[in-house]
Order: structure tokens, then C-alpha cells, then sequence
């Protein structure tokens, strides 16, 4: 295939695609045969894999330079008709339904496609296409938004990923500072943040009421696929949690005071875990990638083959720079059957976490390109993230030629970082449930909310004389609240299942490497709780699983003398 930055980018025609759709659509219906509407479908899913590869393109290279015109103008464009055709898609999975054919085409393309045809029919009526497409603009603003800041510090204008350096710093006064800077970034846009905010749940509604549900929490699940749980058994997760992990995050950030010679942790110190600095990899970002080319050539022939097409291919944009959107993903290219990884390196250990979580995803995609229909090209979310954080963990035995003589230190900051994160993570999914129970609450009630949310499960945690984040206004930083409600939970259920590898491979590697990469080939073909039996995996949502999981690495961070850091 052609490297990345020449691949050809063409705007998708609306009226064409829409027609052609329809042809297909109408000759399903009226197919006489499961092989006539097999064949039919094998037509629509090359009409889809075009336009998502279109689409993908024009959103990597809006995300790479926000500042680009041409595709700023594209960007805007996908956001009209994607919703459009999700509609086609919607019609397609009612068809599919109300097959004839039903049997044998679940004996071709398998259950989990019916599966998720029930859950996507009741997303959509062409009734919310408009409010779609307000919800996409209205992303899109925050994705500008926060892409927009320019924080004068200690002589240059930095963006948000730049300063993230600075909030580890080992110098305190420079932490102070720099966080700071970053909250007034914030606060000073407060209001446009909360109007955008209150756009989306209002839009986000009103989706639902049209859609028969009586607020968007149902609809939220149905979106995401969730097919084998519900809230109410995520909220018994969020219990175990609340449980068996908020008093070890508790325990751990006292021990990280005592490492900083600290009376109490305040916010401003959470990101410095060492007096002697964070673990940083070493080298330049090329080196870096080198060194993840050498880990990936001896981890596995698989994992070999993927890296090396990657960087032949030049299917990562990896640096941080000036109109670059912040964070990190990792999407696919469905006509060239590849990913393509995206991050902002800026120094720090997440640059190695790019090249082992969003590769993880990266590898997932890869793995499971045989699949033939796009919905099994990527699990549910929770199952995704599960490929990522694992993938964090196996690649621990390749750590030294990163963190040379930090190793140690990372792999404590690594797995103790692991546990602190999912009080945090249940912290955004319990706020977004009271604000889609709730959609008529004000912005000051839902900063107040969220900080009453945020003190339950970490309560350890002091904004100092930070009145802004004190009113509760720290999920502004958090995108998935804007961009994709209900999403976060997933990467703490994933969190709990890669943990569960963690440990699987400390007994036996190779064992856990081939349930992982069955999990990996098998893609979306199966629900979440399906692909975690598959992978030899407990249940996150029974009773015990957090406790048994937990208890090994909790006695692994406990016989680390973290002093020596």
C-alpha cells in the first residue's frame, strides 16, 4: 500500500452513496434467497469500508493540524452526513432482523451481528438526524476548544499536552505554576465549556425522548453495544470499587506523600511520584519507536509482522506540535485494512504508553482484519480496552531498553498508577449518570455534583486554594465526558480484566500471550462478557472478582521499598 501521506483522500458523495445504498437495501428486501442477500452484503460492506476510510482520513488529518482549512472544512462535512448515513445503516440492520433468511445468515456472519442490529435499531430514527448532527458540531467545539489553549510559560506558548511536563516536575513552585495556568485556561473559558456542555445533554435528551426512552442512559448503552449488562450491574461494579480499591488508592497516595517528603498530597503533586522526577524514557522519539520496533520483532512473529508494517507504512503521527488536536487514539483504515496510531509525545512515560496502549489497539484491529463485515473489526469498548492496557503489561519484560536504569521505577508507577486510575474512572461514570438522570441540572449543580462524586471515591484528593476545580470543574479536562458518554467505565473494566493478565502471565507468559491473542483475533464476534470467557477471564461484575484480582498486585506494590526511588 502506499505510505500514509499518500493516500488519497476524496470527498464522499452524498447523493451517490445514499442512492447506491438504497439500490442495495432495496434488492436485499426483495432477495429470495440467504446466498442473494449474502452477496448483497458483501456489496454494502465495500460501500462502508469506503466511506469509514474516507472518513478516517479526513479525521486523522483534521486531528494531526486543526489549523488546516481544507480539512477543517472536511471535518465539517463528515459531521453532516455521517449521521445521514447511519440512518442507511440502521435500515440495513432492520433488514437484517427481519430477514427470512435469518438462520443461515447467523450460521455465515455469526449472532453477535444480530446482536448488535437489535441494540443499533433503536438508536436511530431519521427523526434525531439533525440533533446527530448538532451533537457532532458541538464535539467538534470542544475538540477546538481545548485544542485552542496557548499557555505562555517560562518563555514559550505551549498547548495543553505541552505542559505536561511541567506538572511532573520535580521543582514545586514550577508544579504550582504550571497547574495554575492550567485551571485558569479552564476556568476563563468556564462559561463556553458549560455552554457546550449543556447543548449536548439537551440534544442528547431529546434523542432519547424521540427514541421511546425516558432519558439518554439506556440509549447511552444501547450506543455502545452493551448487549450481556445493564447499570444496574455496573453500578454494583462501581460498589466493589468503591469497596476493595479507594482504601488502597487511599493508602498508596500517603505513600507517595512520604516519597515527597510531604505532610499531604496536594492535586498539584499527585503527578510526581518520585522526589527524584517520574520515570522518563530515554532518547529521542525516533530512538523511542526504534526501541519499540526491537521489542515488538521479539515479543512474538505476530506482533513482528504488525510493527514492522506500521513503520514502513508511516502509520503513526506521534509528536506534539503547534494546531495539533490533544491526546492520543488509535483508528483504522478499513479499504487498506491497517490502523493508525496518533499521540502527543511530550517526554514523559506516556510516550512509551502510545507505543504499548494505542499499539495494543493497533494489534487488536490488525489481528482481526480477516473479518469480512466491519462490525467484528473492533470489539464492543470495554472489550477494546482491553487489548491496550494488556498489551501495557506484556510488554513489561522489554521496559529496560526504555527506562534503562528507571525500570524499577516505572514498572511500581506503571502498576500502582493502574489500581489509583479506576477510583477516577468510576468517579466520571457515576457523574454522568446523575447528569443524564438528571439533563434539567444547572452547570453549578453539576460541578457540584461531580465534586460530591469525586470526594467519595477519592478522598484523598485537595485542590488547595484552587476555587475552581474546588467548584468541581475538573471534568472539563476530561474529553470522554464531552465526546463519547458512558465511555469511560470501559477502560476500568479493562483495567480489572488486564490486572487478570498481568498476574496470568507471571505464572505462565506463553499461556497468557495465547489467550490474549485469541482475544485479539477474535475482534467483535462476541459480546464482552463472551470475549472475557474467551480469554479465560473473571466476570468484572460478580461479586469478589475486584477483591480476587486486586489481592496479588496489591501484595506485589506492597513489597516494593519505593523509598529507594
Amino acid at each position: 500500500m502506499p505510505k500514509f501521506n499518500e493516500l488519497l483522500y476524496e470527498r464522499p458523495n452524498l447523493e451517490q452513496l445514499e442512492s447506491n445504498i438504497d439500490q442495495l437495501l432495496n434488492a436485499f428486501k426483495n432477495a429470495s434467497s440467504a446466498t442473494a442477500q449474502n452477496d448483497i452484503m458483501t456489496q454494502f460492506n465495500a460501500l462502508r469500508n469506503n466511506f469509514m476510510t474516507m472518513a478516517v482520513l479526513c479525521n486523522v488529518r483534521y486531528t494531526i493540524n486543526t489549523l488546516d482549512e481544507f480539512y477543517d472544512k472536511e471535518n465539517e462535512y463528515m459531521d453532516e452526513i455521517t449521521p445521514i448515513l447511519d440512518g442507511k445503516n440502521s435500515a440495513f440492520y432492520q433488514l437484517l432482523l427481519d430477514s427470512p433468511f435469518r438462520a443461515e445468515l447467523e450460521a455465515k456472519w455469526g449472532k453477535q451481528l444480530f446482536n448488535i442490529a437489535e441494540l443499533q435499531s433503536k438508536t436511530f430514527k431519521p427523526e434525531i438526524i439533525e440533533d446527530m448532527q448538532q451533537e457532532n458540531k458541538l464535539i467538534s467545539q470542544y475538540t477546538k476548544l481545548t485544542a485552542s489553549a496557548k499557555i505562555q510559560f517560562e518563555g514559550e506558548e505551549r498547548n495543553m499536552s505541552q505542559m505536561t511536563p511541567f506538572l511532573q516536575s520535580k521543582n514545586r513552585d514550577t508544579r504550582l505554576a504550571a497547574q495554575k495556568l492550567v485551571s485558569e485556561f479552564y476556568a476563563s473559558n468556564e462559561s463556553a465549556f458549560d455552554d457546550i456542555y449543556d447543548q449536548l445533554v439537551k440534544v442528547r435528551h431529546g434523542m432519547a425522548q424521540k427514541l421511546g426512552y425516558d432519558n439518554y442512559v439506556a440509549l447511552g448503552y444501547a450506543k455502545l453495544t452493551r448487549s450481556d449488562y445493564d447499570h444496574k450491574m455496573v453500578a454494583n461494579y462501581r460498589k466493589q470499587v468503591y469497596e476493595n480499591l479507594v482504601p488502597l488508592s487511599t493508602k498508596l497516595r500517603k505513600r507517595q506523600a512520604k516519597r515527597l517528603g510531604l505532610d499531604a498530597l496536594s492535586f498539584c503533586d499527585e503527578k510526581l511520584e518520585f522526589l527524584s522526577g517520574n520515570a522518563k524514557p530515554k532518547g529521542t522519539p525516533e530512538e523511542i519507536v526504534e526501541s519499540g520496533r526491537q521489542m515488538y520483532k521479539e515479543m512474538s512473529a505476530e506482533t513482528h509482522a504488525f510493527f514492522e508494517m506500521m513503520v514502513e507504512n508511516e502509520l503513526m503521527d506521534l509528536v506534539s506540535k503547534k494546531g495539533k488536536a490533544g491526546g492520543g487514539y488509535c483508528t483504522y483504515l478499513n479499504d487498506y485494512k491497517v490502523p493508525f496510531i496518533f499521540s502527543n509525545f511530550n517526554g514523559t512515560s506516556g510516550d512509551v504508553d502510545v507505543l504499548t496502549h494505542e499499539a495494543g489497539h493497533a494489534f487488536q484491529v490488525y489481528s482481526s482484519s480477516h473479518f469480512e463485515i466491519p462490525e467484528y473489526l473492533w470489539p464492543t469498548m470495554e472489550s477494546a480496552e482491553i487489548h491496550s492496557m494488556s498489551m501495557e503489561f506484556f510488554a513489561w519484560p522489554w521496559m529496560e531498553s526504555f527506562f534503562k536504569e528507571e525500570t524499577d521505577k516505572y514498572k511500581f508507577s506503571h502498576l500502582s498508577s493502574a489500581l489509583l486510575f479506576i477510583p477516577y474512572g468510576v468517579t466520571v461514570d457515576e457523574f454522568q449518570h446523575y447528569v443524564y438522570e438528571n439533563p434539567t441540572a444547572t452547570p453549578t449543580e453539576r460541578k457540584t455534583k461531580w465534586r460530591e462524586i469525586e470526594q467519595k471515591y477519592l478522598p484523598h484528593r485537595d485542590y488547595a486554594d484552587d476555587d475552581f476545580l474546588n467548584r468541581g470543574g475538573f471534568w472539563f479536562r476530561q474529553m470522554h465526558i464531552f465526546q463519547m458518554p458512558f465511555y469511560y467505565i470501559d477502560y476500568t473494566l479493562a483495567q480489572v480484566c488486564a490486572m487478570e493478565f498481568w498476574s496470568k502471565a507471571r505464572t505462565n507468559r506463553e499461556a497468557a500471550w495465547q489467550d490474549y491473542l485469541r482475544l485479539c483475533q477474535a475482534g467483535g464476534s462476541r459480546s464482552f462478557l463472551g470475549l472475557v470467557e474467551l480469554a479465560g477471564l473473571r466476570n468484572p461484575f460478580e461479586d469478589g472478582t475486584i477483591k480476587h484480582i486486586v489481592e496479588p498486585i496489591a501484595e506485589w506494590i506492597d513489597s516494593i521499598d519505593d523509598s529507594k526511588f
